[in-house]
């Protein structure tokens, strides 16, 4: 796989609305009959980051009344799943600072976040699938766009023309407006001032690769449910399957269409995995048997990625059927001990601010980390003409290179969640925030 697939998959990183892998879910993780009917808040609006489940006071004592049943309780956030998520985003921005190939064994990010966003969908869907669809792709297109704005204005600035490739170069550019391909962008382009380095156009769009894939999977879910619904389990394998055909070379599909067909099958199990989650399958599978099965799948998947490593070694975005089994085994464990979390427990609840943060601005954090990453480099290279910086100061600075760029970005991810992340309030239809740790204006104060 090219380093545009690579980045997102370990840059392979949702959003923070209803839109990506880290849009928020409500209540618990399965879809229990009395949660059926009408979708949780949405993150961060009037009840969204911190909804808890409620309960209705119990009925006076003495009293004669006949008990009338109890409303169904609220269900609130579920923050196992959104301290999954938080993890995952920070594991792609770890991946595409350091290029950290084991980082894709230690915590398949993408894998994880297909799941999640499958889990969403399949709740959504109690409701007209047109109107879920529609919604989904309301909350996604307009970060895209702001990015996509930034990202052509500099390419124009930096002479690019995309009329230069011809008329199909031309028409991809539309992928920037909407994801269902690969948009154009030069290898190696100018920035305006030579701030950043030639392959600043690369690193800012090969995250879009994440994008179309889920596109993909929201405009097929409809379909994919109903398949799943009445033949679950060939369901879940067809996606592996269909990756040992297209991910190994035995059936090769060339170009941006292959890259794609071959995300979607890579991909396609963890996101009907999150179906299972969300509809009980695994709930009742014996834990032991799936996490046995589960540990034989992953085996598999290293020993092919050990008769099939690329250059870039052990990175298993490189080798989608590696990807695909260790991603699929990976995500049944997690899912299989998901403990449903109403609140972070013991230490974990110090960063729940974080977590609600990185929940409700996960598309933007996803889209803006790479150029940013890219930003850093320029800032870090001023240091060199510091009148202090003697020759052994720079071989240490030059050493820890990578490390100052992961310090730097976060800064600079901040600055871009405060100068573009309220577009996804936006989008979502809710009023826009700057900073979205919990509180509500006009709303209690709120931890979620």
């Amino acid at each position: 796989m090219t380093q545009q697939h690579q980045g997102a998959q370990g840059h392979q990183g949702s959003t923070g609305t209803e839109d990506l892998y880290l849009q928020p879910y409500g209540g618990v993780p399965y879809d229990l009959p009395q949660q059926r009917g009408e979708q949780p808040p949405l993150p961060g609006g009037a009840e969204g980051a911190g909804t808890r489940t409620g309960t209705e006071p119990a009925e006076p004592a003495g009293s004669t009344e006949p008990s009338a049943p109890p409303r169904p309780a609220k269900p609130g956030r579920d923050r196992y799943l959104d301290l999954l998520r938080t993890i995952a985003l920070v594991r792609v921005v770890v991946y595409h600072v350091f290029g950290w190939a084991w980082l894709s064994i230690l915590f398949p990010s993408m894998g994880v976040m297909f799941a999640l966003a499958g889990s969403l969908m399949a709740r959504s869907l109690s409701r007209p699938a047109l109107g879920v669809i529609r919604g989904r792709v309301r909350r996604l297109l307009p970060p895209l766009w702001v990015f996509g704005a930034v990202v052509v204005t500099l390419l124009l600035l930096g002479g690019w023309n995309p009329a230069d490739g011809g008329t199909w170069s031309l028409a991809s550019a539309l992928n920037y407006v909407f994801p269902l391909g690969a948009p154009p962008y030069p290898e190696e382009i100018g920035f305006p001032g030579g701030l950043l380095d030639a392959s600043w156009a690369a690193q800012a769009a090969e995250v879009l690769w994440y994008l179309r894939t889920y596109l993909w999977f929201v405009l097929a879910s409809p379909l994919l449910l109903w398949a799943f619904r009445r033949a679950p389990w060939v369901t879940l394998a067809a996606p592996m399957a269909l990756t040992a055909v297209v991910g190994t070379g035995l059936v090769p599909i060339p170009g941006e269409t292959g890259n794609a067909v071959t995300d979607f099958a890579v991909y396609g199990s963890c996101w009907v995995l999150g179906f299972a989650h969300q509809e009980g399958l695994l709930a009742r599978v014996p834990r032991y048997l799936a996490v046995s099965v589960s540990a034989l799948i992953m085996a598999f998947g290293l020993w092919w990625a050990s008769g099939h490593l690329t250059e870039d070694g052990w990175d298993l975005n490189s080798i989608p059927l590696a990807q695909a089994t260790w991603s699929f085994g990976f995500v049944v464990i997690l899912l299989s001990y998901s403990p449903s979390w109403q609140e972070l427990p013991g230490r974990l609840a110090k960063w729940d601010w974080l977590v609600t943060l990185f929940n409700n601005r996960a598309v933007t954090i996803y889209l803006w980390h790479n150029l940013l990453i890219a930003v850093t480099s320029p800032i870090i290279d001023q240091f060199y003409s510091l009148p202090f910086m003697d020759e052994r100061m720079m071989d240490a600075l030059t050493t820890t290179y990578s490390m100052w760029m992961f310090v730097l970005v976060w800064p600079l991810i901040g600055l871009s969640i405060v100068a573009v992340g309220w577009i996804e309030d936006i989008a979502a239809k809710r009023s826009p925030r700057l900073w979205p740790i919990g509180v509500e204006r006009g709303q209690g104060r709120r931890k979620g």
